[in-house]
């Protein structure tokens, strides 16, 4: 099966995105940054794998400084940097990466007085001066808090517009060497918003992901319902596959992505009748954001105590990070973010309390059982 693309080309360091170029796979380090032995062998091992760009994550001046040793042991291999709160340590990464991505929800956090239109100049200027691409980064968990009050009633519109006047932002700014994302953890809300998205502009590069698709097979389920319906229309350049793994296991990501695609270009698609009907586990990708390593096994066992409610129509959230975890579990019936020490329960925005990450699990469960049996008396 082949579709052909309309989009322009780009370059990420030697690599091309875009327009003819074959879909790009990507991953992400789970990795703390400033291990830096441990995140040079883990981009290795993505790479090898068939990742054609890393991505590392990075907060702060400490992580950054680790970069250019990355770099120096990694050369040859495109590495991404996520700038996450703080848009400002660009400058600091910017001359070791071939890539920035920045989310336009989150620059809001810092330099209150400046304009989104002046802090989206200078992250335009040190992508220019460093001879790096930019992904302008939109997530469903923090989507830009004047497109929210914009569109009230339509996330998806938020979302989309978001991206749509950042994309002018950078245009007005003559750099044209972006992609965007447009991400959710619901593969409906995905295709719904990078179709739109597409439809709308149909010249620039876009990087498929769902969201904290989860732990696997279910995940990797998730993450085919949305990429197959996009990549077979041509929507997409390059694709990411979010799922939670321990570290060792992180190569998998790689391997489901390309094997996605050869599935998609040899028309052999996937059928779930029913699928997303019943209990529904929402779970973020390990990431070098993660504050506890334990959040993987947390997550594992949030499966399995569960499963008793697979036929009840309830999301569970489990975020392993300061980043996504507030946000990103207020939409769940049942959210779990991870904090070092603790464990933070929430019932939608509402937060139940922080519990350790032995106790949370029976205070899941009791949460838990109290949902079904409110709803089986309405």
């Amino acid at each position: 099966m082949s579709v052909s693309r309309r989009t322009r080309k780009i370059t990420i360091g030697r690599r091309s995105l875009g327009g003819d170029a074959p879909i790009v796979v990507q991953s992400m380090c789970a990795t703390k940054t400033r291990d830096i032995d441990a995140t040079v062998a883990q981009v290795h091992q993505l790479a090898a794998a068939g990742a054609g760009v890393v991505r590392i994550a990075v907060d702060h001046e400490k992580e950054a400084a680790a970069l250019e040793e990355i770099r120096r042991q990694t050369n040859g291999i495109e590495l991404s940097v996520d700038l996450q709160e703080n848009y400002r340590v660009a400058a600091a990464v910017a001359p070791w990466v071939d890539k920035i991505r920045y989310n336009p929800g989150h620059l809001h956090h810092i330099e209150r007085g400046k304009t989104i239109a002046d802090k989206v100049a200078w992250l335009a200027d040190v992508a220019r001066d460093n001879d790096c691409a930019i992904r302008i980064g939109v997530n469903c968990g923090s989507v830009a808090p004047e497109f929210l009050e914009r569109h009230p009633n339509d996330q998806l519109e938020a979302i989309v517009q978001s991206a749509l006047y950042h994309c002018a932002l950078m245009e007005r700014l003559d750099f044209d060497r972006f992609v965007v994302s447009l991400k959710d953890s619901d593969p409906e809300k995905v295709v719904a918003a990078n179709s739109r998205f597409a439809a709308a502009r149909p010249d620039v590069p876009l990087h498929l992901g769902v969201t904290e698709a989860g732990m696997p097979p279910e995940g990797i389920i998730k993450t085919r319902l949305a990429f197959e319906r996009l990549l077979a229309r041509g929507i997409g350049d390059t694709i990411r596959v979010s799922l939670t793994l321990p570290n060792e296991r992180k190569h998998e990501e790689v391997e489901v992505g390309h094997k996605i695609i050869e599935d998609v270009t040899q028309a052999r698609f996937i059928s779930v009748p029913n699928f997303g009907q019943g209990l529904n586990i929402i779970s973020c990708p390990s990431c070098s954001r993660v504050e506890n390593e334990r959040f993987v096994e947390l997550a594992q066992h949030v499966k399995e105590i569960t499963s008793y409610a697979a036929a009840h129509r309830i999301t569970i959230a489990v975020m392993g990070c300061r980043v996504n975890g507030p946000g990103e579990t207020d939409d769940a019936d049942l959210g779990l973010w991870c904090g070092p020490l603790t464990v933070n329960l929430k019932k939608k925005d509402v937060k139940v309390g922080s519990y350790s990450y032995t106790d949370v699990l029976p205070k899941l469960r009791e949460e838990l059982d109290r949902l079904i049996s409110e709803r089986s008396v309405r």
